[in-house]
């Protein structure tokens, strides 16, 4: 909480066992600025701090992480209920971020979601729930199974509820506008305007006047104290005008009322907050596509052979279900009889059907084609491909652009200074405005509090962002985060890891040459690559399927060159041949010529050796992907730069470059040696995007400015990288720095309307023109185009889908 008063905050601690850990932990809070007092109990497994202000907390998580501990936080996402503009999002933020507990927090206006991160020893759901309900707002706390619908039929409700006040406040601003503007000598026409605006200035627009008293008891403002404050004065305004109008005659004025500006503003901006809801849930079509991929029930088979069809919520890990054709796949899982054609193309984005067999893995969401098979349920609910895809997009969309921050800023500040401008506005008019220059003055001010929208700057961004991200979805391109989203569009250097990256992945033994044959070695070479987690050794294994192995007494992995083991005293060596010479073993002619003319032809070489000599050389070969000689000249041709780094020698290195049409390329690099690469080019002033698939490329990505991971990689990979290419497809790279280029754009026109809008807006609408031309802008005017400037916003954000 913010104030003076000082708050204690217990953050749990992880991985600080020892006193000497407490030590550092203690000595690293005290460099973060902010913290009053600290202190770290061991025997409690947490540090106790002291802030005057609660966001000195998240420094605290921060540099506590940095030092390599760890302290258990719970991140959610909850829907946020009733804003109405960009402001409200920003308060809502405030609240939050300021609340006891919170590490951080942010509100997305376009989504309608708060991403928070907290600490569930000090806060929770129901806390966060109260402060943001404090003012005025809500948050749908629900399970997040039922988030989703519990959302759906909310917005629903909202929808026809806006849709119905929409519909009757034009029915009932129409005679009020013709009586208004052409029949103001109709007898009794005040009353009858009065009549008809007045159930659409209090009843269909009472939610403006409703949400702008919450604000105002909480000192703050948002758009719907703009159209309160402009409607109410002009409605307030015209009722004293036709029950008092000797006031004004008495002073030798005319009288006037404006009923017909309230009503038609009010029913102009109802219009443009429905347009705008239905184009906002257009903007998140990507995810509610990918929602309605998981079928609601799947067929069980019963241990006894029978079928039964069961809810998805009932199914576990290990259950027997059965695809029939044409129906959704519905958890992840392993074939385990039968095969069909799978259509993949929702998760991949790849149009062409995959034949799955025995052994072979399955996705949720995916579509059964002619055949039928059973499978067995590996990952279910939260944890299938799809639900983390899911996550990932919404988590993306969900997140800002560095860009928002500066827009969060100006949304901060908007309401008061457009308020603050339409009291000088009023002032100056009375001052200057000759003979009409209360009503005047009243009319400008109306105007200018009608014409500034906060929302036309709080969409321009994340509406771009959630198009975009959901774009890239459909595409098979996940991306994490809005950042990378438009960092991408910077990418002039392209790095590429060579195996499973430019090369399929699926390395093959092709050949094996001994120095002397025989049935112990080779018991020992396939034990040591069992034991190996390097994708190569899978070959090996696989070639000797039969062979069942040896029990080795020890068994050691060497990053970048190999593995070593001990077996009945003799210590092997298999790896590259940087690991023989390191180890002084001797050569063999017979084998090193081999080995050169392997290389030769682009196959990888593995040594295999004991303590003295050379044993064997084996040849692995691993194919060039058909799409990465065309993703590769697409980089080219945006003018990006190509480099390929690879682990293995020189020889193969080559021949893949060559094949694949990279002309930079470095071989026998170890995983940091990626790493120091990349910041040498970064050094340079380039951009890196790093793409890879591996455990051992890690490093190398988390160094990247941009980091693509394949998706048939490692689960390491795809946690490091700020996007995934699912299909593991290289031509998706240059699809996705397209998409950035897109969305980006598209950020840049909204951004320049938005501002554009309100800086050529406001002034016209405070009477501006008036001296030159005598053009005062009429508030009804104004509210029309109040309107259409959040939903040109959306429907330009929009435009990224036809693309």
């Amino acid at each position: 909480m913010t104030g003076n008063n000082n708050d204690t905050i217990y953050l749990p601690l992880e991985d600080v066992d020892s006193e000497h850990c407490a030590m550092i932990v203690d000595k690293g809070l005290s460099q973060v600025k902010g913290i009053e007092s600290h202190k770290v109990e061991l025997n409690n497994n947490r540090a106790v701090i002291t802030v005057d202000d609660n966001e000195v907390v998240a420094d605290a998580v921060k540099i506590i992480k940095d030092l390599g501990y760890g302290v258990t936080t719970v991140k959610r996402t909850f829907p946020v209920l009733n804003m109405t503009c960009a402001s409200c999002a920003v308060s809502a933020e405030s609240i939050v971020k300021s609340a006891e507990g919170v590490v951080n927090a942010s509100v997305n206006y376009a989504n309608a979601l708060l991403s928070v991160e907290y600490l569930p020893n000090m806060t929770g759901p129901q806390a966060l729930q109260k402060a943001v309900q404090s003012i005025g707002y809500d948050l749908l706390i629900e399970d997040e199974s039922k988030q989703q619908d519990s959302l759906e039929s909310l917005h629903k409700e909202k929808f026809n509820d806006l849709k119905t006040k929409t519909i009757w406040s034009i029915i009932l601003s129409i005679p009020v506008f013709i009586i208004g503007m052409f029949f103001m000598d109709l007898p009794y026409s005040n009353f009858i305007m009065w009549a008809f605006a007045t159930p659409v200035v209090l009843w269909f627009g009472k939610d403006f006047f409703i949400n702008a008293w919450k604000q105002a008891k909480h000192r703050s403002a948002n758009m719907d104290t703009l159209v309160a404050l402009s409607t109410g004065i002009a409605y307030l305004f015209s009722v004293f005008n036709m029950l008092f109008p000797q006031f004004w005659l008495k002073r030798g004025l005319e009288v006037h009322v404006y009923f017909e500006a309230a009503a038609v503003v009010i029913a102009f901006i109802l219009l443009g907050k429905m347009l705008e809801e239905k184009a906002k849930g257009n903007t998140s079509a990507a995810i509610k596509k990918l929602m309605g991929l998981q079928p609601k029930t799947v067929t069980a088979v019963q241990p006894d052979g029978m079928e039964k069809q069961i809810a998805i919520e009932e199914v576990v890990e290990g259950d027997t279900l059965l695809a029939k054709p044409g129906e959704k796949i519905a958890v992840d899982g392993l074939v385990i009889s039968g095969n069909s054609y799978v259509d993949e193309s929702m998760l991949t984005g790849e149009p062409v059907p995959v034949l799955k067999k025995e052994n072979e893995k399955v996705f949720a969401g995916t579509i059964n084609q002619k055949g039928s098979f059973q499978y067995k349920a590996l990952k279910v609910g939260k944890d299938t491909m799809l639900a983390h895809i899911i996550k990932m997009v919404q988590d993306a969309q969900g997140s800002k652009a560095p860009v928002q921050k500066l827009v969060d800023k100006v949304a901060a500040i908007f309401v008061p200074l457009v308020i603050s401008i339409a009291v000088l506005t009023f002032i100056l008019w009375m001052i200057l405005g000759g003979d009409n220059n209360l009503v005047h003055g009243l009319l400008a001010a109306v105007s200018v509090l009608v014409i500034a929208c906060p929302c036309a700057l709080g969409l321009a961004t994340p509406t771009a962002i959630m198009v975009g991200v959901g774009k890239g979805a459909e595409k098979g391109i996940l991306i994490k985060d809005a950042e990378s989203l438009e960092l991408a569009k910077k990418v002039n250097a392209v790095v590429l890891d060579k195996t499973g990256t430019i090369t399929e992945g699926k390395p093959q033994v092709t050949g094996i040459k001994w120095l002397n044959d025989d049935d112990s070695t080779q018991q020992i070479l396939v034990s040591m690559e069992r034991q190996s987690e390097h994708p190569l050794a899978a070959a090996v294994v696989s070639y000797f399927k039969n062979n069942n192995g040896v029990a080795l007494s020890s068994f050691e992995s060497i990053t970048g060159k190999g593995v070593q083991a001990m077996y009945q005293g003799e210590t092997y060596y298999i790896g590259n041949q940087k690991l023989l010479l390191e180890n002084h073993i001797m050569g063999c002619t017979e084998l090193q010529q081999q080995a050169d003319g392997w290389s030769a032809a682009s196959k990888t070489v593995i040594w295999f050796a004991d303590s003295k000599k050379t044993l064997s050389v084996i040849a692995i070969e691993d194919k060039v992907k058909e799409s990465s000689a065309t993703a590769i000249q697409q980089l080219q041709e945006m003018g990006i730069e190509l480099y390929m780094l690879t682990g293995d020698n020189a020889a193969t290195a080559t021949a893949i470059a060559t094949q694949a049409g990279i002309k930079n390329f470095k071989a026998d690099m170890l995983p940091h040696q990626k790493a120091e690469f990349i910041q040498q080019l970064q050094q340079q002033g380039k951009v890196v995007a790093m793409v890879g698939d591996g455990i051992n490329d890690s490093t190398a990505l988390a160094t990247a400015d941009v980091s693509i991971a394949m998706g048939k990689g490692s689960d390491i990979a795809m946690d490091v990288a700020k996007m995934t290419i699912i299909s593991s497809d290289l031509t998706k790279i240059p699809q996705a720095i397209s998409l950035s280029k897109q969305t980006v754009a598209t950020i840049k026109q909204n951004l320049f309307w938005a501002f554009i809008y309100n800086v050529v807006g406001i002034p016209i609408a405070a009477g501006i023109l008036y001296p030159i031309n005598g053009f005062l802008l009429n508030p009804m005017i104004a509210g029309a185009a109040m309107a259409l400037s959040s939903v040109s916003v959306v429907g330009n954000s929009l435009r990224l889908k036809l693309r």
